[in-house]
C-alpha cells in the first residue's frame, strides 16, 4: 500500500442513520437537514471542513437521504427565480452552497455501525489520511475550525488524532473513554480506549467526540472488525488497536478549542439553535427577549 502523509484533502461525513431520536419529523426528513435556525445540521459541518481547507466530502449515505445530496447540488429554478425577482442576497446564498466543495456519494447498504460507514468511504479516500465529521456534533469555533486544528496536529505529528473532552462524573458510560498520559504540547498520548465504560471502572473523564483525523492504516483494522452488540463494526475496536500498535502511527487527542454542541439529542439539538440565533446581531435581542417571557411563563 503506497500511503500518502500530505495535508488533508478529504473528509467522510457519515450519514446514513434513521435519525430516530427525531421521529417523527425525520419520517421522511434525513436528521442532517434538521435546521439550526435556518441552515441545515450538515451543511454547518461541512462548512467546518470547508474553512479547513479540506476539498473533498464523502458523504456515506442511505436509502431516502437524497434530499442531502440535492441540498448541495444547484437548484436552477429556484435561483432563477431569486435572481429575476431581484433576490440577490439568497441567490447568492443558494448558489454559494453548490459551489462549496466536491461532494462525493456512496452506500452504506445495511445499519452495520460507524466503523462499517467509515470503510464504506474508502473507494473514494484512498491511501491517504482523511477526516472524519459526524454530523451529530456541532463545533462553534469561528476563527479555527474545529477539524482544522485536528489537521495540524495530524500533519505534525503523522498519528491519528481524535478530539476529546471532558465528561461530569458518571456521564463516561454515554462515550468512548480513552487511557492516555500528557505529552509536552498539550496533547495526549492514547494508550487505550474504552467504549462506555461503567463510571466505576472508566479509565478517564475523557470522553472521544464527533471529530477524527485518521491514517490509511486504519483501513486495515477497519476491515478486520467483528461486529459486536448489535452487529455493528465500532469505530472505536480499530482505534484502539491504532492506539496499541507497537510499529504503527498510534493515536493522539486533544482538546479543541470551540464550543461542542450534541445536536444529536432534542436538548442539545434545541441549545445549538438558541446558541446560533444568539451570536446573530439581527436575531440576539429578541430571543433574549423570548427567552425572558417564556422564561417567566414556566418559572
Amino acid at each position: 500500500m503506497s500511503i500518502s502523509r500530505g495535508s488533508i484533502r478529504k473528509a467522510v461525513i457519515p450519514a446514513a442513520g434513521l435519525g430516530t431520536r427525531f421521529l417523527p419529523a425525520t419520517k421522511a426528513i434525513p436528521k442532517e437537514m434538521l435546521p439550526i435556525v435556518d441552515v441545515p445540521t450538515i451543511q454547518l459541518v461541512v462548512e467546518e471542513a470547508r474553512n479547513a481547507g479540506i476539498q473533498n466530502i464523502v458523504l456515506v449515505n442511505g436509502r431516502q437521504k437524497v434530499a442531502i445530496e440535492d441540498h448541495f447540488d444547484h437548484a436552477y429554478e429556484l435561483e432563477h427565480t431569486l435572481s429575476e425577482r431581484g433576490k440577490k442576497d439568497l441567490y447568492e446564498q443558494s448558489h454559494a452552497i453548490s459551489s462549496m466543495l466536491r461532494l462525493i456519494s456512496v452506500r452504506q447498504k445495511q445499519p452495520l455501525g460507524l466503523g462499517h460507514a467509515v470503510l464504506c468511504a474508502r473507494p473514494a479516500v484512498g491511501d491517504e489520511p482523511f477526516a472524519v465529521l459526524l454530523g451529530d456534533d456541532l463545533i462553534d469555533s469561528d476563527d479555527d475550525p474545529g477539524i482544522g486544528q485536528l489537521c495540524r496536529v495530524y500533519e505534525r505529528t503523522g498519528a491519528g488524532v481524535v478530539a476529546v473532552m471532558e465528561v461530569e462524573p458518571g456521564q463516561e458510560k454515554l462515550y468512548g473513554i480513552i487511557d492516555a498520559e500528557p505529552m509536552q504540547d498539550g496533547l495526549l498520548r492514547v494508550r487505550d480506549m474504552v467504549e462506555k465504560p461503567d463510571p466505576s471502572v472508566a479509565p478517564s473523564r475523557m470522553a472521544v467526540i464527533g471529530r477524527y483525523v485518521l491514517p490509511p492504516e486504519i483501513w486495515p483494522l477497519l476491515e478486520q472488525g467483528q461486529p459486536g452488540v448489535g452487529g455493528e463494526i465500532q469505530l472505536t475496536d480499530a482505534l484502539q488497536k491504532l492506539a496499541r500498535q507497537k510499529d504503527g502511527p498510534g493515536l493522539v487527542a486533544m482538546q479543541i478549542r470551540g464550543t461542542r454542541h450534541d445536536a444529536g439529542h432534542k436538548i442539545g439539538y434545541l441549545r445549538a439553535n438558541l446558541s446560533y440565533a444568539l451570536k446573530r446581531p439581527e436575531m440576539r435581542a429578541e430571543v433574549l427577549d423570548l427567552m425572558r417571557e417564556l422564561l417567566g411563563q414556566h418559572a
